[in-house]
């Protein structure tokens, strides 16, 4: 019997509707890999050795694992499938660490570190965010390689453990070890789709940066009824200075965070795109940011500016003092159309204009995704886009970047190789936060979107 496409999608649904796929995964939730806890540094290694090694292993992937040269990173992973010196070869990525479990904070019933099904929804710690994705990746390989005997290209599976901390030591891997990971296209799936109910590839992602903005005045408090209103307060003088960044409605006026221009073909793709992120908290009045701007252009194509923290004094036992400093922590995402190197130095020229030399302003850490964007017209796009409307039978919306922060630059520039994401979650998944979650209808057709791309590019 003649293997078809039709037959592999039909094994990726029966991989699905018999319980195959949510075992494995629900293995995967249960090693707490929590890279921002040093402790959790072991899980990260069990992950990798005992988890994902041992399953590739199973369809013949050679696996090959590199410590972090960076000590704040963790291992990676790296599985190479090599069919056929003269075919393609995909490089496809995930990260096995998640962010903190933060139990206290989920429902009652729901636990981080086990996969709870209620209806459509899955809840685990990193059922979206991001073992549920790079585990759909996984199988739909697998559904191809047994029901093809070969999957027709070559292919290779990269694994790191240090996304949620900005991927310390991924650049460095990229640039020592290009020939292992070279490749004709790097395909991956992360981050969610900008409607649940419509599949949809991305080019690319925002950069983001993250960064400390401090008023440093004296040595400790002083009493409040005596000085305040006399010496100067560091919490009124950030304040003031971050109203400085934008107005009152979330209006950035620092010009030049702004894109001076956005391409034609960016502009129109998402003029026509509609937001949906199945979840009606998150719907934003129409006045917040940038006047003019769709909701897709102002999270998918324009600058945000975001306060991630403010403190002065101890919020959780204050005293009467007037404090001595004050701090916030920011960030800032942004397109390909800005000039990433200028962001900092231009806000340190706007704050001196507006009167706050006194406010520093310190880059925080590894928190540092650079923007990415693949040219629409590269010919692994329409070969994408075909793929999946064959299997969907509708066109899947084609996105110029995604909103969040995800290493496509390094790939992009360390391999000089086309980046292509398909996203698999959706804008309610609560990724990063309590009751995190994956939509079982969702990760289904995406089983069938995964497969039958892998049996397409075999056909080349």
């Amino acid at each position: 019997m003649t293997s078809t496409r039709d037959q592999a999608l039909a094994n990726a649904r029966t991989h699905f509707d018999h319980g195959d796929f949510q075992a494995d995964l629900a293995k995967r939730i249960a090693v707490p890999t929590e890279s921002q806890e040093p402790g959790r540094r072991s899980e990260l290694y069990r992950y990798l050795l005992q988890e994902i090694g041992p399953w590739l292993r199973r369809y013949d992937f050679a696996i090959e694992i590199f410590e972090n040269s960076d000590s704040s990173g963790g291992p990676f992973l790296l599985a190479t499938r090599q069919e056929d010196d003269q075919a393609p070869t995909l490089l496809t990525y995930g990260h096995g660490d998640v962010v903190r479990g933060i139990s206290e904070q989920w429902r009652d019933g729901l636990d981080p570190w086990a996969i709870t099904v209620e209806g459509d929804r899955w809840y685990g710690r990193g059922t979206a965010d991001n073992k549920g994705q790079h585990s759909i990746v996984m199988a739909a390989l697998a559904q191809v390689i047994e029901t093809r005997g070969r999957l027709g290209f070559n292919a290779k599976v990269l694994i790191e453990t240090g996304e949620e901390v900005g991927s310390p030591g991924l650049q460095a891997l990229c640039d020592t070890q290009t020939e292992k990971f070279a490749a004709d296209l790097f395909l991956a799936s992360d981050g969610p789709r900008q409607s649940p109910n419509i599949a949809d590839i991305s080019l690319g992602n925002r950069g983001g940066i993250a960064f400390d903005l401090s008023v440093n005045l004296r040595e400790g408090s002083r009493h409040s009824g005596h000085y305040g209103g006399l010496i100067e307060d560091p919490g009124i003088t950030l304040a003031h200075g971050l109203a400085t960044i934008t107005d009152k409605r979330g209006r950035i006026l620092v010009d030049d965070w702004l894109p001076k221009s956005v391409p034609k073909n960016v502009t129109a793709t998402l003029r026509g795109l509609t937001l949906d992120a199945g979840d009606a908290a998150l719907v934003g009045p129409d006045d917040w940011g940038e006047p003019g701007l769709t909701p897709a252009e102002k999270v998918l194509g324009w600058t945000g500016f975001i306060v991630l923290a403010f403190i002065t004094g101890r919020p959780e036992n204050p005293v009467n003092g007037v404090q001595p400093d004050a701090r916030a922590r920011c960030q800032i995402r942004f397109t390909a159309d800005v000039d990433e190197e200028d962001l900092l130095p231009a806000l340190r020229r706007h704050l001196d204009r507006e009167g706050f030399p006194q406010i520093e302003i310190r880059q925080a850490g590894h928190a540092t995704f650079p923007a990415w964007r693949t040219d629409p017209d590269n010919p692994w796009v329409d070969k994408t886009l075909e793929s999946m409307a064959r299997t969907l039978g509708y066109r899947p919306n084609l996105i110029p970047n995604s909103s969040g922060g995800l290493p496509s630059a390094i790939f992009a520039h360390a391999l000089d190789v086309p980046v292509i994401w398909i996203p698999h979650s959706y804008g309610g998944c609560r990724q990063h936060g309590p009751d995190e979650h994956l939509l079982a209808s969702t990760t289904r057709e995406a089983l069938e979107i995964m497969t039958g791309l892998f049996w397409d590019l075999g056909l080349d």
